[in-house]
C-alpha cells in the first residue's frame, strides 16, 4: 500500500509540469481581446461677460449656502451658481461676473 501511495504522488508531481505547459499553450493560441473606445471630455472654459444660453442655464443650480463653499455674500441683483464642480456669480440677465473653478 505505501509502495503504491509513493508511486501515485511521484506521477502527480511529475506529471504537473506537463499539464501546466499544455494549458500555457493553448492559451497562446488565443486571439487578444481589444475593445477601443473614442472617449471626448468637453471642458467648457468660462468666461467673464459671457451670456449663459438657456441649455447652459439648465445644468446650473443655485448656491445659497454660499458661506459653506467659502464664496463672499453676492451683491445685490446677482446670484451665485454652480455648474458641475465650478462656482458662477452671475447677473440678473444671466451674464457672468466672477468664476471660482473647484
Amino acid at each position: 500500500m505505501k509502495k503504491l501511495t509513493t508511486l501515485l504522488l511521484a506521477a502527480t508531481v511529475i506529471a504537473a509540469p506537463l499539464l501546466a505547459t499544455t494549458e500555457a499553450s493553448a492559451q497562446d493560441h488565443r486571439r487578444p481581446v481589444v475593445v477601443e473606445r473614442d472617449v471626448h471630455v468637453k471642458k467648457y472654459k468660462w468666461s467673464r461677460g459671457h451670456r449663459m444660453t438657456p441649455a447652459e442655464r439648465r445644468n446650473m443650480r443655485d448656491v445659497r449656502d454660499y458661506h459653506r463653499y467659502r464664496l463672499s455674500p453676492p451683491p445685490r441683483g446677482y446670484r451665485w451658481v454652480q455648474v458641475d464642480r465650478d462656482f458662477l456669480l452671475i447677473g440678473s440677465g444671466s451674464v457672468i461676473a466672477n468664476i471660482v473653478i473647484r
